[in-house]
């Protein structure tokens, strides 16, 4: 759970009070757990509203919500085959995006979550989480080939 609150705030401290805020919350609702997901599902779903309102509160950096800046999206290709880049380099450079793709990548990616749940979210458009995420892997791109 604090891994996911890291991805998304990508600060310690932050990511220690999203998860002590998330597990407070989880407690003083424990009630209001239906049992329509497990119970790791549902708490994860908390860390991630709390990570995201966190990022709200530091005025969350991403562009207009303007269709002219939709990007088309990428044909996907086989990324691994003859990958050059260590775990802690990739890794380097997702925490070195803003916030705004930061969030939308590790969401999409690493959390397994669509562009229309990226967007209720987060509460932007779903092109605009579509346009986050292609800017997310160019600028990871640029990051990674400038070393």
């Amino acid at each position: 759970m604090y891994n996911i609150g890291y991805r998304i705030v990508n600060d310690q401290d932050e990511a220690e009070d999203v998860l002590q805020e998330a597990f407070i919350s989880a407690f003083n609702s424990l009630d209001n757990y239906r049992g329509d997901s497990t119970f790791g599902a549902w708490l994860k779903r908390i860390v991630i509203n709390k990570a995201i309102n966190q990022l709200h509160k530091r005025k969350l950096d991403r562009m207009p919500e303007d269709e002219t800046f939709d990007v088309k999206e990428e044909e996907e290709i086989d990324v691994l085959d003859g990958f050059p880049f260590t775990v802690e380099k990739v890794r380097d450079a997702i925490e070195r995006l803003p916030d705004g793709y930061r969030s939308v990548l590790s969401l999409y990616l690493m959390e397994g979550y669509d562009h229309g749940e990226i967007a209720e979210i987060l509460r932007i458009t779903e092109s605009t989480s579509k346009s986050q995420f292609n800017r997310a892997k160019k600028k990871l791109k640029e990051l990674l080939e400038e070393g």
